[in-house]
């Protein structure tokens, strides 16, 4: 095994043991979250398709605070923050109350709402996919699971080298 290998496995193994509420494919209890070779299961949830894996998926509780906030607010989007006041969170808007750049990469959607990142966050991020999770605590300053007791959390695994050949390119701008 090479050491990009042991990285993988050391990730997944990790996110693995800290995925609460992550769902395999198929029939079953929803707690084994690993494939035959060790890896995640690709059973979370995605606007992809199943020919490549998402850019960025979320755990079963994810889209439950998702559809949650929908009822409450409407349409939604989302946007990967890379830092400053809420340090890293996904955060939650309601849709267009956040302005997209020409540049920003839409790497996806989570139950409907689209899901930004930065083009320089990106350049680091882009042979990892993003797995939206939900833990209790409070949400950041400004995103919509502020207040409700719970809050988004980024978890994130290496893509396969078979993995990345399989993505397509990004799509940039507020159009995406």
């Amino acid at each position: 095994m090479d050491s990009a290998d042991e990285l993988k496995s050391g990730l997944n193994s990790g996110l693995n043991s800290g995925m609460s509420g992550a769902t395999s494919s198929g029939a079953g209890s929803g707690t084994d979250r690993s494939g035959p070779d060790g890896s995640l299961d690709s059973g979370l949830h995605s606007a992809e398709s199943d020919a490549a894996p998402g850019r960025v998926v979320a755990t079963a509780a994810a889209l439950g605070l998702i559809e949650q906030l929908r009822q409450r607010h409407g349409p939604l989007m989302f946007f990967q923050s890379g830092g400053c006041c809420d340090g890293s969170a996904p955060m939650c808007y309601p849709a267009g109350e956040f302005s997209v750049s020409d540049t920003d990469v839409r790497l996806g959607e989570l139950g409907g709402a689209p899901f930004y990142m930065g083009a320089e966050q990106f350049a680091y991020w882009e042979h990892t996919q993003l797995i939206i999770d939900v833990v209790a605590g409070n949400g950041g300053m400004f995103s919509l699971d502020n207040g409700t007791g719970q809050r988004f959390l980024t978890r994130s695994r290496l893509f396969s080298d078979a993995e990345l050949a399989q993505l397509p390119a990004p799509a940039t701008g507020p159009g995406a």
